[in-house]
């Protein structure tokens, strides 16, 4: 197989302390080498190669891993946003406006817009992300959107416990009973990973457990939404059950952040949403202090966090969060490897998938030191380069 190198890298980001300096193996003037996909090896500037990508002294990071998003969906929800923005307070209700709208999307124009919000998320240096269900909230259509999502990623996560739609107002337990068994069936082939929105307003800790238990029956791992709105029994029940990740966050009360650092389940912050809907922003140094492990992610969808911007949720997170850099930047990357359980992505270390991000920066400070600013040069997914700044001549598209 041809190997590619990446040289004359400044800064190389590789999340393996065995690699270089401090916590996230810092390693200056250096080479990535690349083979079948792969990363082969980490080298002085200079390495030999069958191809060569001269980074001319930038930074290279890993590629973002953004495990929480909701890219399947239809319409527009700007409007409800503006007010938001007015003074309107967020309420999860606003779920039921998108829904009918992908209800009455066909499929091909679903694969279509989802397939755009993915080619910009990868612009925006994601390699690898999750995708939710939760706009159907019907049989037919959450497998419609499982099955789109599947052409996308292989993190799939069934969402159908997002909120009670209508036909179904004042039956929860009903609708629990149809997303843990016709629902359930339907859409358990396409996915990975089941989720639930333990929250006022959608479904409580035992409706939530219901969800979760079904879902671990049909060989799914499990996913929780918790803790965005107030207070609440999401967090204990994720670590109590085991699952991969508990999102969002907003609001950890002691026995939370104990739990979190007890147990292995991922305490992944969704920093966008809390800009989005003017909730407070969580303290992530309370978390991290525990040792407990965190992720950053998107939320990408229409009502709480229209973004595939990592790079402005990294900032956010060290601005409004008690992040530093470096951690931010791990958080976005291997903490999001870490809520996929895979260990494949988020890190430029020998054996792991060939995602990498060139930043047109010295380093990876810049994400945050000049916010808003579309640093990304080229992403190159599994050896190749997937997305490249059209400025960028030097980096083969």
């Amino acid at each position: 197989m041809t190997t590619l190198v990446i040289d004359n890298v400044g800064l190389l980001v590789t999340n393996d302390p065995a690699l270089g300096d401090g916590p996230f193996g810092l390693v200056r003037d250096a080479a990535l080498v690349l083979d079948g996909g792969r990363v082969a090896a980490i080298e002085r500037a200079g390495a030999a190669a069958d191809e060569r990508l001269d980074a001319a002294g930038r930074c290279v990071i890993p590629g973002f891993v953004d495990s929480h998003t909701h890219l399947v969906f239809a319409g527009d929800r700007g409007e409800e946003f503006a007010a938001r923005m007015a003074g309107t307070p967020y309420e999860a209700g606003g779920i039921r406006v998108t829904t009918q709208a992908t209800r009455a999307t066909a499929t091909d124009e679903l694969v279509r817009l989802a397939a755009a919000r993915r080619r910009e998320a990868l612009r925006a240096g994601v390699t690898h992300l999750e995708i939710k269900s939760g706009y159907g909230l019907d049989v037919v259509t959450e497998e419609r959107c499982c099955a789109v999502a599947a052409g996308l990623t292989d993190d799939v996560t069934f969402l159908g416990a997002h909120v009670v739609p209508p036909e179904y107002e004042g039956r929860a337990d009903a609708y629990v009973d149809l997303v843990c068994t016709e629902m359930l069936a339907a859409c358990a082939p396409h996915c990975r990973w089941i989720d639930v929105f333990c929250e006022a307003g959608a479904f409580d800790a035992e409706q939530s457990r219901a969800v979760l238990t079904g879902g671990a029956a049909a060989g799914l791992g499990a996913r929780v939404h918790g803790n965005q709105l107030g207070p609440g029994p999401g967090v204990r029940l994720a670590v109590e059950l085991g699952a991969a990740s508990v999102d969002h966050c907003t609001y950890l009360d002691d026995g939370d952040v104990e739990a979190l650092a007890g147990g292995d389940t991922v305490a992944t912050f969704l920093p966008a949403t809390d800009f989005s809907t003017r909730q407070p922003y969580p303290d992530a140094r309370r978390v991290l202090d525990t040792g407990a492990t965190v992720a950053l992610a998107t939320n990408c969808n229409p009502g709480s966090s229209y973004t595939t911007s990592m790079a402005f949720c990294i900032a956010l997170a060290v601005r409004d969060m008690g992040m530093t850099v470096d951690e931010a930047l791990a958080a976005a990357t291997l903490g999001g490897a870490q809520a996929l359980r895979r260990t494949d992505v988020g890190r430029l270390s020998p054996g792991a998938r060939a995602d990498a991000v060139i930043l047109n920066a010295p380093s990876h400070a810049h994400l945050v030191y000049r916010p808003g600013v579309p640093l990304v040069a080229a992403t190159i997914l599994a050896g190749s380069a997937a997305w490249v700044d059209p400025e960028e001549h030097g980096v083969p598209g």
